[in-house]
């Protein structure tokens, strides 16, 4: 008779210090044996067989590889379709319970859900946590109990809900004798997946203190190191978040907590307005808006060549490196919607491609800003000056010279849009769509 066995199943939590799920695992009584799929349904739309992200998780399996290894124990890591996975290792292994945490996407759900019914099937239980934010769903809501669509209001609650029960770690490392004991496995090699080795290098996430000391005054500009460079840590659960709130409030840092909380904010909004998910604009009269969606200015957009210094270096940096500074990506997003009146969804799209740091909530959630058509978003008369934003956080030009050394050549791109006239267009075009939609 086969050992009866738990199983963790990694998916956006990939560290095995502080992890709900896995914490729960390996105090239930049984071995523990950890998974990790690539999944072949979302592997095979991405067209970039040098995705940077790809090769991000791939070193960060083998990270935890390395660390289950010096336990005597391994990751079992599948690349294939998930419900075809399950079924074998259903017929491979007596599992008894399957463990794993949240995950509030669409495609996720409706993949938990099947795992759910087959782990029943196969008369084994199905338990999955919250890990990736502090509050979830229904945790924090209005006096009326309903969702906050508003983050003012949202962070004030959600402040005055943290106590030591949300952000303590889960101590996992007392348990790690709990994980299956097993001869070591055959690594899987980015090209047994279809990919490529890319620049992208996965260390182990830290936060400097002095980076969290003078966040605020300097996570404007884009040219330093102001800003804690953890989203794709986040993003893939390489750090908890719970971590990060310690760090914030250790050193003081209302703003980085605030940025934590708009994460939490915008994982509400998709978990609680599905309609998102869809592609739909949260207030439905901007769906209203008649965009121009000119072919030849987007292709300008996406390749850093619009004639305005700010945008093209973030687009530039994006296209080179995966990663785009945050000031930066409101310039970007609000030049396309707003001079170009292309649709968001459009830029949506493009950073996802893109971004080594794609979080479907908060790209969705941001994009839905920067053109006024989400929840607590930009107002649509608000539209971001290329120039002025350039002289506020780039002054020195130093941002712009790195990713645009052809500024001031003769050769270099003449605006594709005149700011002044974009910006009466843009306004116009808003104010009638809004009015019809009354």
């Amino acid at each position: 008779m086969k050992e009866e066995i738990a199983i963790f199943w990694f998916r956006r939590d990939l560290r095995l210090d502080d992890n709900a799920g896995l914490y729960r695992a390996l105090k239930s009584g049984l071995k523990v044996l950890p998974i990790f799929i690539f999944d072949k349904n979302i592997l095979d739309k991405l067209e970039n067989k040098k995705d940077r992200r790809v090769d991000f998780i791939h070193q960060a399996v083998s990270s935890i590889k390395t660390q289950l290894n010096a336990l005597e124990s391994d990751i079992l890591v599948k690349y294939g379709n998930p419900m075809e996975i399950w079924n074998s290792i259903f017929k491979e292994y007596n599992v008894k319970k399957v463990y794993c945490n949240h995950d509030y996407e669409q495609y996720a759900l409706i993949r938990d859900g099947k795992v759910n019914k087959l782990c029943q099937a196969q008369n084994a239980t199905f338990h999955t946590f919250k890990d990736q934010c502090i509050f979830e769903k229904d945790e924090v809501l209005s006096a009326t109990g309903t969702p906050y669509t508003v983050f003012t209001p949202y962070s004030r609650k959600w402040k005055e809900k943290l106590n030591d029960f949300y952000k303590k770690s889960y101590p996992t490392e007392k348990y790690f004798n709990n994980f299956l004991k097993i001869v070591k496995m055959d690594a899987m090699n980015l090209t047994d997946i279809g990919f490529e080795k890319t620049e992208i290098e996965f260390q182990k996430p830290t936060l400097s203190k002095q980076i969290l000391l003078n966040y605020k005054e300097k996570r404007d500009f884009p040219a330093i190191v102001g800003t804690s460079r953890l989203s794709i840590h986040l993003r893939f659960g390489t750090i908890s978040t719970r971590k990060c709130v310690q760090y914030a409030l250790m050193f003081g840092s209302e703003t980085w907590l605030n940025e934590l909380i708009w994460r939490d904010f915008y994982m509400n909004i998709l978990a609680n307005f599905p309609q998102i998910n869809a592609g739909k604009a949260f207030k439905k009269a901007y769906d209203k808006i008649p965009w121009r969606n000119n072919e030849a200015e987007f292709k300008a957009w996406c390749e850093g060549k619009t004639g305005y210094w700010l945008v093209d270096a973030g687009m530039r940096e994006l296209n080179n490196t995966g990663f785009m500074h945050n000031r930066v990506r409101m310039v970007v997003a609000s030049f396309l919607c707003k001079h170009l009146l292309i649709d968001w969804r459009w830029g949506e799209a493009y950073f996802a491609q893109k971004l080594n740091d794609f979080d479907f909530s908060a790209n969705n959630g941001g994009w839905q800003w920067a053109s006024s058509s989400g929840c607590d978003a930009a107002p649509y008369f608000r539209i971001f000056n290329p120039e002025s934003q350039t002289l506020k956080f780039d002054k020195n030009l130093e941002y712009i010279k790195k990713w645009v050394p052809e500024y001031l050549s003769p050769t270099y791109t003449k605006p594709i849009v005149d700011h002044k006239m974009a910006r009466e267009r843009a306004l116009k075009v808003y104010k009638e769509a809004l009015n019809e939609a009354e």
